[in-house]
């Protein structure tokens, strides 16, 4: 069948289904039998439209793929969305095991910083504070400057004594919103929580080093002479001696008298020297005692050198490279005094990588740190130190936090551009870019 052939049975299908629908007579033969013979671009047009009514009659009642699409697009879709949504609804409820399989399934489609946040107040709820730590971690991966993630692991880190790194979480979102109440009563209690356990510690420690010296005093004293007696005062009278009512000569009386007194000057004499004696030895024995506290003194301050040097070469081991300005600002925190350890902190980050780190948290107090210790190992590595003041730059914000700088920063900043990086040492090919840089923190020409 060719296809005016097919046009024409739909024509008259479509005929057949007018006169079922409303019958009736034709009253005018003649303009019947011209319509039908009329050929051109009128009859074309009609069949055209006969055709797309047909198709469009045809696609409605007897189409089955648009009626199963359409049933598929009515029906809810679960998505992270939606789970998510979901579990917010059963944490009102205040269901908040069902809600952790809701934002498991969102965690699960896709994973945001909201869902896991979510999900770790559930825990919190629950007092499940290690899960919901690692998910607030998880959060901060995803988003390092999420409020609500830092407060959250903080509040996990309290009720884990972990005092120390919730005050640090609280402080960075203190940082993030100075003027947000609530964080900075969190920031209150978890400083006060960590005084109050450095405080134990220490007296701990106070205590243990107090028993250790009596001890040792003690041993002391055993090994010097034992004990301390005290003096007694003995009261001699002479007078004549009685006996058989005998008369004793003068001069007899005499010499017994001078006798008499020098037992007497003699027993003073060895009194006074075994006062000396005593008091010589309650010299040695506090001699003892100063001297052992000295020691103990002196020995507790060579093992906490001993200690520290120890602990420095196996934190300078043990870096890792930080990933969030978070992770890096505790780190950096951490290494306080020691400028090397930070110079190994910052070397194990790529020059590059700072924008991506940093991000918005870039702090005015940090930059200027950060800038100090390049200018540390700027003649050592030059090359490496140029990257970093390069790479700095493109952190976001960086305009606007060296506008703000106080002007003794600036002053700071312009001691060290002229002093280390355009020093005489420096080469021209980095002198060049530095003075470029120059413009760019501000610093004028």
């Amino acid at each position: 069948m060719d296809f005016k052939g097919f046009l024409n049975d739909l024509q008259d299908w479509e005929l057949s289904r007018k006169h079922e629908e409303a019958p009736h007579t034709n009253k005018n033969p003649q303009k019947e039998n011209v319509a039908s013979q009329n050929t051109g671009l009128g009859s074309s047009r009609r069949d055209t439209l006969s055709f797309d009514n047909a198709r469009s009659n045809s696609r409605q009642y007897n189409d089955p793929f648009s009626r199963v699409t359409s049933s598929f697009v009515s029906e809810d879709i679960p998505d992270a969305v939606s789970e998510k949504d979901l579990g917010n609804e059963y944490f009102k409820q205040k269901k908040y095991k069902e809600a952790i399989d809701c934002y498991s399934r969102s965690i699960a489609f896709s994973p945001t910083a909201v869902a896991y946040a979510n999900r770790a107040m559930a825990y919190i709820k629950l007092r499940r504070f290690q899960e919901a730590e690692d998910d607030c971690t998880e959060a901060l991966n995803l988003d390092d400057r999420y409020i609500k993630a830092y407060s959250r692991r903080a509040t996990s880190r309290k009720e884990l004594a972990k005092f120390k790194e919730s005050m640090e979480d609280a402080e960075f979102a203190l940082r993030l919103e100075p003027n947000n109440q609530e964080i900075k009563k969190q920031h209150a209690d978890a400083k006060s929580l960590y005084d109050k356990a450095m405080l134990d510690k220490v007296s701990g420690a106070l205590k243990s080093t107090v028993k250790g010296t009596q001890k040792e005093v003690k041993l002391d004293t055993k090994k010097n002479g034992g004990s301390i007696h005290p003096i007694s005062h003995i009261t001699q009278k002479s007078g004549p001696a009685k006996g058989n009512e005998q008369q004793i000569p003068a001069k007899e009386s005499y010499i017994m008298e001078e006798v008499d007194s020098n037992k007497i000057r003699s027993r003073a004499q060895r009194q006074e020297a075994d006062g000396s004696s005593s008091s010589n030895n309650v010299q040695h024995v506090k001699r003892n005692q100063k001297g052992s506290k000295q020691h103990v003194q002196t020995s507790i301050q060579q093992l906490a050198s001993r200690a520290a040097s120890l602990a420095t070469a196996e934190a300078a081991k043990n870096i890792t490279p930080p990933t969030t300005a978070y992770q890096f600002e505790v780190s950096w925190r951490g290494f306080s005094g020691d400028r090397s350890l930070q110079t190994c902190l910052l070397k194990a980050i790529s020059p590059h990588e700072l924008p991506k780190i940093f991000k918005n948290a870039l702090s005015t107090a940090l930059l200027i740190d950060i800038i100090k210790c390049v200018a540390s190992f700027f003649n050592e590595q030059m090359d490496l130190a140029v990257s970093y003041m390069e790479h700095l730059t493109k952190v976001p914000r960086f305009d606007m936090i060296v506008m703000c700088l106080p002007s003794t920063d600036k002053d700071d900043l312009r001691k060290i551009w002229d002093e280390v990086f355009c020093g005489e040492a420096t080469p021209m090919e980095f002198a060049e870019i530095l003075d470029n840089l120059r413009l760019k923190y501000c610093l004028g020409q």
